[in-house]
């Protein structure tokens, strides 16, 4: 189903979605009328298709090809057999009217139990305003418009999705000095809290609320799209900036009535970007709707960070800021699974005490064809608010589970430390995630840890405590990460079932130069050990800093001194190489 170039939003018309949305009107006659008579009407109007019968309160269907059959047949004799007969008597079928309300995939699986020769015959439909006729090839086509519809509409809201977005944006867009266009970037403020709080039943039904708000705030022809989440992108055609700003206004001003779901009002806000067609002038045409949409989002962040509930833009001519790289990361994101951008980099755990290196962090890295190479501390914060940490924490799971059997098969097997993100523990899917891997790889528990932060540990202790007991019951490892960053406190240690702790680089920095910082981590090191946690120090970088761990009793030591994070392929090389050198 193509969109009809005539209507000025571009949208396509809905697609039928069951048999009365079908077919025609037909032409009842009683049963007794004359077969020569119901000849004469087929004769006279070549396009009709069928008719339907009365017979005593029951309606049948005719069709033109089984009166020419009846009328053709017995050795050439039929149309003399049959021409005084009444059409009652031609009919060699029950009646079979099918309801309305029948779903076209419920009816195209009723034609398909068809028996082969009645498989492609019409369809009678009993409808309240009268029978209908109904063609088999139009179900089918009917289908195939349903289908293509629900594959670029939003499932929950009706919405346009990206795909069609994507499909009918850039005509709209056009070229330079066409018609302007402007992109509004919607986020709903605090969208997770209220999700979190009230379930995702309740999440769902504002988010169907809140999208009927939308459109009634925009215009017909403008395209209203559900990007994924709490995030919309509004389209708007044939428009100036003060009319988008209008009606930017009017989508924070419909906020301001609560969202009523199961006895709850729900008060939600909003935060806009705007950006117009004239902002990105002499762009290739072809990526026109991509760049708006990238400075619309970078627009709406700024907002944010300026304070929400309020419509932001940037000034185009001013140069790129960190919001703009930070839409744009938030754009390429999707494509970085999809396009193989993700790659592992191992950074070796040393045991203090022998030398040796049996263990690795595995440690996630991005590079994409536009942005370059990108920092975790730039995308993962951003993929926690898509929602793509999911996806990618799988990911990672799975190549270092990967990995971990080919370290193994090649007879140096290494533990691997995977790093969980907040939302990943609190999806409660991690060992399921995790056992899934290394059943997948044949890995045994031993040889995979995770870390977590205290961050990740304290946003619900109780079930990250149920969560990582099960783990360590499993025989998977569990450190506590960055200790001493965010809620620093031996309760901690005492409440989260462990197996490790790594003490973050700030508190190993001047570990050889203030005596200060060696007493602290003394204080950190002594009742760690008592519990039993292997204790591991970061950012080591200098000889010192690790005589000093050494004598202080820490286990493991990671940083630069030993080695940077390095591919699985050059961290073989230079074991190697070490190796070579030791003998």
């Amino acid at each position: 189903m193509t969109p009809d170039p005539s209507d000025p939003g571009r949208r396509p018309r809905p697609a039928p979605r069951t048999l009365g949305d079908l077919g025609y009107a037909a032409l009842v006659l009683a049963g007794d009328t004359p077969s020569i008579e119901i000849e004469g009407l087929f004769r006279s109007d070549r396009t009709l298709r069928a008719i339907v019968l009365d017979v005593a309160g029951t309606l049948y269907l005719l069709t033109r090809d089984q009166l020419d059959h009846r009328m053709t047949g017995r050795l050439g004799y039929g149309r003399a057999l049959n021409a005084r007969v009444k059409a009652a008597d031609l009919l060699t079928s029950a009646g079979c009217g099918l309801a309305p309300s029948l779903d076209l995939r419920a009816a195209a699986a009723a034609l398909l139990g068809r028996p082969e020769e009645h498989r492609y015959a019409d369809l009678l439909v009993l409808a309240p305003a009268g029978p209908r006729v109904v063609p088999v090839s139009e179900v089918f086509e009917g289908l195939s418009d349903l289908f293509r519809q629900e594959a670029l509409h939003d499932p929950l809201t009706g919405l346009a999705n990206r795909r069609l977005l994507e499909e009918l944006g850039p005509p709209l867009v056009g070229t330079t000095g066409s018609s302007p266009t402007a992109v509004l970037y919607i986020d709903l403020d605090d969208f997770k809290v209220a999700n979190d709080t009230f379930g995702h039943r309740t999440g769902d039904a504002v988010l169907a609320v809140f999208s009927a708000r939308l459109r009634a705030c925009t215009r017909p022809a403008d395209l209203v799209t559900r990007l994924g989440g709490d995030e919309f992108a509004v389209l708007l055609v044939d428009v100036d900036e003060a009319t988008a700003r209008s009606i930017a206004q009017r989508i924070l001003e419909s906020l301001a009535e609560p969202f009523s779901h199961d006895g709850h009002d729900l008060r939600l806000t909003a935060t806009l970007g705007l950006a117009m067609s004239n902002d990105i002038d002499g762009e290739d045409p072809a990526a026109r709707l991509e760049s708006l949409l990238r400075h619309a989002d970078a627009a709406m962040l700024q907002a944010k960070h300026e304070g929400k509930r309020r419509l932001g833009r940037i000034d185009p001519f001013l140069p790129a800021t960190r919001f703009a790289r930070q839409a744009l990361i938030r754009r390429r994101l999707p494509h970085a699974l999809a396009n193989a951008g993700f790659s592992l980099h191992y950074q070796p755990l040393m045991d203090i005490a022998t030398g040796s290196c049996r263990a690795v962090e595995a440690l996630l890295r991005w590079e994409d064809a536009v942005l370059g190479k990108v920092s975790p501390d730039e995308f993962i914060h951003v993929a926690e608010h898509t929602g793509d940490i999911h996806a990618i924490g799988r990911w990672v799971i799975d190549a270092a589970c990967a990995q971990a059997r080919r370290w193994a098969d090649a007879g140096s097997p290494r533990a691997i430390s995977v790093n969980v993100s907040p939302f990943q523990l609190a999806a409660g899917s991690l060992g399921h995630d995790l056992h899934t891997a290394l059943a997948r790889h044949g890995v045994p528990t031993s040889l995979l840890n995770i870390e977590i932060t205290e961050t990740a540990a304290v946003t619900d202790l109780p079930s990250a405590a149920v969560q990582l007991r099960a783990l360590i019951d499993a025989g998977i490892g569990v450190a506590l990460d960055d200790y001493g960053t965010a809620y620093s406190s031996l309760a901690m240690l005492r409440d989260l079932p462990l197996t490790g702790l790594k003490l973050d680089k700030s508190f190993i920095d001047t570990i050889d130069t203030d005596p200060t910082s060696a007493i602290l981590v003394a204080g950190v090191l002594t009742p760690a050990k008592a519990m039993g946690l292997m204790t591991t120090a970061e950012g080591v970088e200098r000889v010192a800093q690790l005589a000093v761990l050494r004598e202080l009793g820490c286990d493991t030591a990671q940083g630069y001194l030993i080695s940077r994070p390095l591919p699985a392929q050059e961290l073989d090389n230079a074991t190697t190489a070490q190796q070579t050198a030791a003998s």
